[in-house]
């Protein structure tokens, strides 16, 4: 930990203890206690149940243990949580009976329900689409676009969004390419494409906006740096060449068109942080970057507060990361997802996007070489007419804990553990520890803390001003606890 993170942790702590001075020297009934805690569980058979409320009483001593919730530190704002509505997403929902698809799109985005408000497109296929296609299927190069078209679309992927916004007119829909038109198996960027690449964003983005969906941001290119030994559409971008393109082309195109879809760069793995650092200092480029894109597949997600620290007026945002459809785990791994949300959120991200939000029962369709399953698993969801049944990921039960909770515009505040920080490290950026947590505080003014217990069953303290109350947290639970 370093001087001035460590000072400010301990001056945090220190306040939590001068608040315990002050409850033993006051009489119990002189406080005006926070309204009782409203409390949701998932573990064992349990599925985001809810629970007894939980009352907060003055606080006599502080466990060494204890979680303080410090409303007086604010992070960032909360932009949202949703999932990838890919081709093959889009594909699956597609096949179900328009009884069933409301219902699930009804469970997925109301804002009443799950309220899932930012998710990701592709422009063009991915390595989750039923085929590899471009919005620019010539024979030749054409470098003035005369074959653009995004027919492919129309059949299921913008009937699909226009039901997604409907269902949740807030929903934020950023979108990525795998592949530029030409070799979409693999291959790299070369400057003489930059300029009829930037016409091509534009006039994705013009002719989506025609058919009744706005994109509200886009990506330069998933994963930047690798082409997945042509497996998969991809595209390799040199970092010099990703700074050159939004600089030079894509960001003047979109300004002198009048679009205010904001661009994000790297859209990659927390170990590029270095790239991510580089292009945001270019300061012509940075002029048109909104913030950097981050997959949590290599590396700790601590990577995102050491780029907003050098750049705090940048934003993070967690674009993909989802379940393995074999894995034994799959439909019950919720506490897991809660650390990796906790350490996200924790670091700086307004948002978190799971990759797929619906698959088969196989994980497909697929045209890639990755296992993936979806948020939830539509079985049968290729048998057309056929009836479905719908089951949830562990993932999906994670969403239910922060994003039914956490809304947009709420700010993240401080959740510190009293006990010392481990070496090297500040203690909510462990990589990964028994119990995880994240608080917040919505635009309402009400209180959430989300608890991920991956350990042992144990007891927690919260304390909250000069207030406490205990929580029992079994073997492998996540806990949301609001209050006003």
């Amino acid at each position: 930990m370093g001087t001035s993170s460590r000072r400010g942790f301990l001056k945090r702590a220190s306040g939590a203890v001068a608040a315990v001075a002050v409850a033993k020297a006051v009489p119990g009934w002189a406080f005006e206690p926070a309204r009782p805690v409203k409390v949701w569980s998932t573990y064992r058979d349990k599925r985001y149940a809810a629970g007894d409320a939980l009352n907060w009483k003055p606080a006599q001593t502080i466990a060494s243990d204890a979680i303080v919730v410090d409303p007086g530190t604010v992070k960032q704002e909360i932009l949202g949580f949703g999932g990838a509505l890919t081709d093959s997403t889009c594909y699956v929902l597609s096949q179900m009976k328009e009884s069933e698809r409301g219902a699930l799109m009804h469970d997925l985005f109301a804002p009443g329900e799950m309220d899932l408000n930012v998710c990701r497109t592709a422009i063009g296929a991915s390595d989750y689409s039923v085929t590899a296609y471009s919005f620019d299927e010539s024979d030749e190069p054409d470098p003035e676009l005369k074959k653009f078209s995004i027919d492919h679309d129309k059949a299921y992927i913008l009937p699909v969004l226009r039901e997604a916004r409907k269902v949740n007119p807030g929903m934020f829909l950023f979108s990525s390419p795998w592949s530029p038109p030409g070799s979409m198996m693999g291959g790299a960027m070369r400057k003489p494409s930059y300029a009829p690449y930037a016409e091509y964003f534009r006039r994705y983005l013009a002719d989506y906006k025609s058919a009744g969906v706005h994109i509200n941001a886009v990506t330069v290119q998933n994963e930047v740096d690798t082409d997945q030994d042509g497996r998969m559409p991809a595209c390799l971008w040199g970092q010099e060449y990703e700074i050159e393109f939004v600089r030079d082309h894509l960001g003047p195109k979109l300004r002198s068109a009048g679009m205010d879809t904001k661009i994000w760069v790297l859209d990659h793995n927390y170990s590029l942080w270095g790239r991510a650092m580089d292009e945001l200092g270019d300061a012509k480029a940075g002029e048109f970057i909104d913030g950097i894109a981050w997959h949590g597949y290599v590396g700790d997600a601590s990577a995102m507060t050491r780029v907003h620290d050098a750049f705090p007026q940048k934003n993070a945002y967690w674009t993909e990361g989802g379940p393995d459809i074999t894995a034994p785990d799959y439909a019950t791994d919720w506490a897991k997802w809660g650390e990796v949300f906790n350490g996200v959120l924790n670091n700086w991200s307004r948002s978190i996007t799971s990759w797929n939000l619906a698959l088969d029962e196989k994980g497909k369709p697929n045209l890639g070489p990755f296992p993936c399953g979806g948020v939830v698993t539509v079985e049968n969801g290729t048998e057309k007419g056929g009836s479905h049944t719908i089951s949830k990921s562990g993932q999906y039960w994670a969403f239910a804990h922060f994003s039914k909770h956490v809304k947009r515009g709420a700010k993240v505040i401080a959740t510190n553990g009293v006990e010392a920080p481990p070496s090297g490290g500040l203690i909510e950026n462990r990589e990964s520890k028994a119990l995880t947590h994240c608080g917040f505080r919505n635009p309402d003014g009400s209180m959430v803390v989300v608890l991920a217990n991956r350990g042992a069953e144990r007891k927690v303290q919260l304390v909250h001003e000069a207030q406490a109350l205990e929580v029992d947290l079994p073997a492998d639970s996540l806990f949301t606890l609001q209050w006003s």
